[in-house]
């Protein structure tokens, strides 16, 4: 074979392998392309009940009460889904449920309402009730004290730290005859609160802490 010849199929050789080399790099890149967009929903699904709303930390032996929010949670199911106050006559609306009560309820009990109206429209149905705010529980306090009104009682508070928030007594406030208006069981009750025997540590029985709807007099 004479030296032309040899350099054109030399020459010919290192092309076609130039031109495989570059195939097998188109190949790999597809490849590694379309894995990755394989992969990349797999890794970003999550099951549609992978995390519910936050709520709000709730007090011991808390029910629902009147003005407080919440949002009732479908799963599967979001048409049936919705955020709801309670209405001061103590129930809410819901799609296609309507009407239901859900003051006097823990949100558990609730639950288990909602799931029971649901059966009439769904199988097997799977609901959560998150509290998002809790204003339905009140305390008030009136008379001599830096700011008498109403307040959200969102946990604990004893009568010392109610009058504290209230911004304390007043000059001519009369310290030892403060009382508490509590109603129990349909009853009304009168607790006495002596401030000046308690801020001294005495009678600290007196301090008790507040229920929702108590109204604390400062004459």
């Amino acid at each position: 074979m004479n030296t032309r010849i040899r350099h054109k199929v030399t020459w010919g050789y290192k092309a076609a392998s130039q031109r495989l080399g570059l195939a097998a790099a188109a190949v790999c890149l597809v490849g590694l392309a379309t894995t990755g967009h394989a992969q990349t929903p797999v890794a970003q699904l999550a099951p549609p009940n992978a995390a519910a709303p936050a709520g709000v930390v709730l007090p011991a032996g808390y029910v629902i009460g009147a003005e407080d929010v919440l949002t009732i949670v479908f799963w599967r199911d979001k048409e049936l889904s919705a955020d709801v106050v309670v209405r001061p006559d103590g129930r809410i609306s819901l799609p296609l449920l309507n009407d239901l009560q859900a003051a006097g309820y823990t949100p558990e009990q609730l639950r288990a309402q909602v799931e029971q109206a649901a059966k009439k429209y769904i199988d097997e149905p799977n609901a959560t009730v998150i509290v998002k705010a809790v204003n339905s529980r009140k305390v008030h306090i009136i008379g001599n004290v830096g700011k008498a009104g109403t307040y959200p009682l969102a946990g604990d508070m004893t009568v010392l730290q109610f009058i504290a928030l209230a911004g304390g007594l007043q000059e001519y406030a009369d310290a030892k005859n403060i009382k508490i208006m509590r109603k129990e069981e349909g009853q009304d009750r009168t607790l006495k609160f002596n401030y000046k025997d308690v801020v001294k540590g005495k009678h600290l029985d007196q301090n008790i802490a507040l229920k929702p709807g108590d109204t604390v007099i400062v004459p």
